[in-house]
This record gives C-alpha cells, sequence and structure tokens, in this order.
C-alpha cells in the first residue's frame, strides 16, 4: 500500500513528529495531564479508607491510565487516536464533575481550590490533544513512515538471531 506524500502536507503532518510546535504541544499535553492525575490522587488517597464511596477508586485507576496516556505522549509516534484519547479522558473528567455538581459546579469550585487546578488542567489538557490531533496526520501516513525507516533513519526489517538484518 502506497501513502501519497502530499496526504501528509494536507493534514499538517509535513513538518514531522518533531517540529518545535508539536513538541511543545505534546510537553504541555503531557503534562496537563498528569496535573489532572495527581489532583485526582491527591483528592482520593485520604479517602480510599470510605468504602461506601466509589469515587476515590476511580480516581485512582483514571489517574493511572491518565498518566499512561501521558507517557505515550511523549513517547509513541503521532497517532490521532492516541491524542483523541487524551481528549476524551480529560474531558470525562470535566464532564463528570459537571455531572457529579449538577447546578452547583460555580460553587463547588470556589470552596475546592484543588478542583480549580484540576479543571484548569483538564481544560487545557483538552484543547491542546485536540491540537495536536489536527495537526497530526492520518494514522496510514504514520505507519507508512514508520514502515519506510521514518524520520530516524532506522532500518524497518527485523533482526534474526544472529544480529543481521533480513532481507
Amino acid at each position: 500500500m502506497s501513502v501519497d506524500p502530499s496526504a501528509a502536507s494536507t493534514h499538517g503532518g509535513n513538518d514531522g513528529r518533531d517540529a518545535a510546535h508539536k513538541r511543545v504541544l505534546r510537553a504541555v499535553a503531557a503534562q496537563a495531564a498528569v496535573l489532572s492525575a495527581a489532583v485526582h490522587l491527591l483528592w482520593a488517597w485520604p479517602q480510599l479508607a470510605e468504602p461506601a464511596d466509589p469515587r476515590p477508586y476511580v480516581f485512582v485507576l483514571g489517574a493511572v491510565f491518565t498518566v499512561l496516556v501521558a507517557a505515550a505522549t511523549l513517547k509513541a509516534d503521532e497517532y490521532r487516536r492516541l491524542y483523541a484519547l487524551g481528549a476524551g479522558t480529560l474531558s470525562a473528567y470535566l464532564l463528570g464533575y459537571v455531572g457529579w455538581h449538577g447546578g452547583e459546579v460555580a460553587a463547588a469550585l470556589v470552596g475546592d481550590p484543588l478542583a480549580i487546578v484540576g479543571k484548569g488542567a483538564e481544560l487545557v489538557g483538552v484543547v491542546a490533544f485536540l491540537a495536536l490531533y489536527r495537526l497530526a496526520p492520518p494514522t496510514n501516513v504514520v505507519v507508512e513512515r514508520r514502515n519506510s525507516g521514518g524520520a530516524d533513519g532506522s532500518d524497518p526489517r527485523p533482526v534474526d538471531d544472529g544480529g543481521e538484518r533480513e532481507d
């Protein structure tokens, strides 16, 4: 399967994963996600002893998942699905907060500085992940780039047991 090289340029992917603006957006998205995860852990940890409330357990699992998404954002190729997952996770936190507090969201935020930090980080993270999504080339372009040696010039052919490249 051949990929049209012009497809990358029409989708904002012509400058590659290591373009300065993409590096900045990845750093902002990952930091916002980790900050949101930290806020969730800070809120949940002292309340884990209350078995009647499921939120602390869900928050711990969500925080671990969010950190994994942040790490993948920094290390993986520029996959739109990953960026959509990051934006969706942080959006779920925002919508969950609104759903939990209902019409009293403003009052809940005013009374909880930790929530202000968390919701602010989540908003910034959603914007950064959506910007990365818009700038990333389609998945088939990324896969083709990786299979052809990619930007780092590595040889994509597998290595056999003797350390030789298979042809």
